[in-house]
């Protein structure tokens, strides 16, 4: 909202001001318009007994950026100490995307000008995740629809996640030359077998149900049940963790949803488990080779710069990235230690 969507605003109040004061009746109602304009890319909003946080950016996916971030936080904080708010909801605006990931285009674009928002960016999306993982009030995320990257970090951290036939869940950070962050080297290893180290390595797309049966998810609805069960849940009379929980495990029973459907991963899972249960991505690549089967061989189509990798799959979008290093036999252990040496003081204190 600029200066001519303010002006009939303006023109009722300017004529009985001297001029300073007219100029600073501008700036704040230019001031107002530019923070309504950022909050509204994230609602926070009391609903009975709950605190529902909606992303907010329907026609970006509800890609997390700085500012939602900014404004997420304290208020989970103030809601977990709140008295009167007894769990948090997390969804997103729009029928196609829970949350899409971080906004990294801006991230790469401002750290190529220079700027710091690469690492303020992300020490401050950690510290929301680590305040999602151990908030003390029920907090329940309803990732309807696409859920990759940050997404994931600010769901799968939490005491419940309700997926939908309409989720798409990823841990897609390697096809952009980063690890799969957000809390991924914590949730992935923590899945059967070697299922976590696969998504992680692969950015394997799982979808509806097989988010649930892959344990990502804890429980399963349809998509057309989510106002309903918000609702269920924000009305709760009692809403204890084990009262939120049996509303959750009721709508996921009355589910006929994809019943018979058996794990899209099922057949590959003894590969899996075998071909992935290396201790070097050296041996694991090896093992791929050497297997030789259809599905082994695609899982080598995957590659490791995030600036590069941004370029190459979000911005020119030319799908032929240049890494640095080149190949998998130029990263060595001194490469390796490098990029998780301590930063000294500033170090990610949580």
């Amino acid at each position: 909202m600029g200066l001519p969507a303010v002006a009939p605003v303006l023109r009722r109040r300017l004529p009985r001001l001297k001029p300073f004061n007219r100029l600073q009746v501008i700036v704040e109602h230019l001031s107002m318009s530019k923070t309504a304009a950022s909050s509204s890319e994230v609602l926070l909003e009391k609903k009975g007994c709950a605190g529902v946080i909606t992303m907010n950016r329907p026609k970006a996916l509800n890609a997390l950026n700085i500012s939602m971030i900014r404004q997420m936080y304290p208020q989970l904080k103030k809601w977990e100490k709140d008295p009167d708010t007894f769990l948090i909801i997390i969804k997103g605006a729009g029928d196609k995307a829970f949350c899409a990931g971080g906004d990294i285009r801006a991230i790469v674009e401002a750290g190529r000008a220079g700027e710091g928002m690469p690492q303020y960016f992300f020490r401050e999306e950690y510290a929301l995740n680590n305040a999602i993982g151990t908030c003390q009030k029920p907090y329940v995320a309803l990732i309807d629809g696409i859920t990759m990257g940050g997404g994931v970090g600010v769901s799968v951290h939490g005491h419940f996640r309700v997926a939908t036939e309409k989720t798409v869940f990823a841990m897609p950070e390697t096809a952009i030359g980063l690890f799969p962050d957000v809390g991924g080297g914590y949730f992935l290893p923590r899945l059967s077998g070697k299922l976590g180290y696969f998504l992680a390595m692969t950015g394997f797309r799982l979808k509806g149900k097989d988010v649930h049966k892959a344990g990502i998810a804890t429980h399963f609805i349809e998509a057309e049940k989510m106002a309903a069960l918000e609702k269920d849940l924000t009305e709760l009379k009692s809403p204890s963790k084990e009262n939120v929980a049996d509303i959750l495990d009721s709508y996921h029973k009355k589910c006929k949803i994809d019943q018979e459907k058996e794990f899209v991963l099922g057949e590959h899972m003894d590969k899996i488990n075998s071909l992935f249960s290396a201790n070097s991505m050296e041996e694991i690549v090896q093992n791929l080779k050497k297997d030789g089967s259809p599905f082994a061989l695609k899982q080598l189509e995957r590659g490791h710069d995030f600036y590069e990798g941004v370029r190459a799959v979000i911005i020119d979008k030319d799908q032929s990235p240049k890494w640095k290093p080149a190949v998998l036999e130029e990263v060595t252990d001194e490469y390796l230690d490098s990029c998780f040496k301590s930063l000294g003081s500033g170090d990610l204190k949580l």
